[in-house]
């Protein structure tokens, strides 16, 4: 037996006893990932169960080095690791944005003080973060923001305000954008620092979508003490880090699209019956099902293949914009396709009759999958520039 064939065969054994049943089952939307942090939501106590298990073996996010809490493994390892838990539909025991943004960017510039103190956390779920990215006046122009550190020798002092801040109302720190000196062009003078939401004069106040769910807010910082070892690279220079964790970011939004659960003919079929043969008796949603479902498992392998070959580099770079836009693309399709399966009863709000709601409102908040991370617009552009290598005009 290889080497990999015997972790494949000691992986599963120890995902079938370590793996919680209920923790076996497809997740209800967004809001049913566990994010950890220091008051979790926790829709089942097996959740917190999971995570720690996982944790312990480091393998919430086992590409990372062991020296930081990761789990230390090989890609080849961690290839067969997410495959021994879809073989028994194990959901991803953590999901955060330490993880899938501000974590890479630590590894990358952070000094080893940083990584020590917040690498672990972030693997163990212990701190829930959000991205202090966006204000009124800077969104896809995000270089012009206006959030303002005065230097105060051993510490800054932020004044400012972010908006459409990601649960910043449940995050324990934040990793934000603020200006350190306004005498260069624009990108310049942007340094990237991290400083907790416990901190005196740091306020959050939700802001109250069409879904009907407040998972975006504003943030307002007034006189916040920032202490300068929470400065991450050097100062003025944070722009560099800001485009990297982009990438991230774009990347994690793109997995939007990637489809998990029960499938939307099984869900078709089960609420508008079969044909004689067995299949979707409507013919144009049995086509456009299937044609949606093709191009979802041709974006998961062409992931897969370009998520390969990125970590023998530096991530995706560009090439995120192009995942980040098609992935924003087929969830919209998705929760249209939600609401033709599920017919009047998808159009519901409220009550148990309709699952308050939940296929409309998820449909209302797909439509924000085309502005957060970078506006459709925005990305097309990088596409067509940094990717295609098109001239301006």
């Amino acid at each position: 037996m290889s080497d990999l064939e015997q972790f494949r065969s000691e992986t599963r054994a120890w995902l079938e006893e370590n793996c919680p049943a209920t923790m076996c089952v497809p997740i209800d939307g967004f809001e049913d990932l566990f994010m950890g942090g220091r008051n979790p939501e926790i829709d089942h106590p097996d959740q917190v169960i999971w995570c720690d298990r996982m944790a312990a073996r480091g393998w919430t996010v086992p590409h990372w080095p062991k020296e930081y809490g990761g789990g230390g493994l090989s890609k080849e390892e961690v290839k067969v690791l997410r495959q021994e838990m879809r073989r028994i539909n194990a959901r991803n025991p953590l999901e955060s944005f330490g993880i899938s943004m501000l974590g890479p960017a630590l590894l990358e510039f952070g000094n080893e003080e940083q990584k020590q103190e917040h690498l672990p956390k972030i693997v163990r779920g212990d701190i829930r973060w959000c991205q202090g990215y966006s204000e009124p006046g800077a969104g896809s122009d995000l270089a012009s923001l206006q959030t303002k550190a005065d230097d105060h020798g051993d510490h800054y002092i932020v004044n400012g305000q972010k908006v459409w801040t990601s649960y910043a109302d449940k995050a324990d720190w934040i990793f934000c954008l603020v200006r350190t000196d306004n005498s260069g062009t624009k990108h310049h003078g942007i340094s990237f620092v991290l400083f907790d939401m416990e901190t005196p004069g740091v306020t959050t106040r939700p802001i109250k979508l069409i879904s009907g769910s407040s998972p975006f807010c504003e943030t307002f910082f007034d006189d916040v003490t920032v202490w300068k070892k929470n400065l991450m690279g050097e100062e003025g220079k944070g722009w560099t880090i800001a485009k990297y964790l982009l990438t991230h970011e774009r990347e994690m939004i793109s997995a939007f699209g990637s489809a998990s659960g029960k499938s939307l003919g099984e869900q078709a079929v089960e609420s508008m019956g079969a044909d004689s043969s067995g299949r979707l008796s409507n013919s144009v949603l049995r086509q456009n099902i299937a044609q949606y479902q093709l191009d979802t498992r041709v974006f998961a392998a062409t992931m897969s293949r370009v998520g390969d070959e990125a970590k023998a580099g530096k991530g995706l770079g560009p090439a995120s914009s192009i995942f980040k836009y098609y992935g924003t693309e087929l969830n919209k399709r998705r929760n249209e396709l939600n609401l033709a399966v599920g017919g009047e009863t998808a159009l519901g709000w409220d009550g148990d009759a309709y699952n308050d709601g939940l296929v409309s409102r998820t449909w209302l908040r797909s439509k924000g999958n085309s502005i957060e991370g970078g506006t459709t617009e925005v990305q097309l552009n990088i596409i067509s520039k940094r990717v295609l290598g098109l001239p301006d005009e």
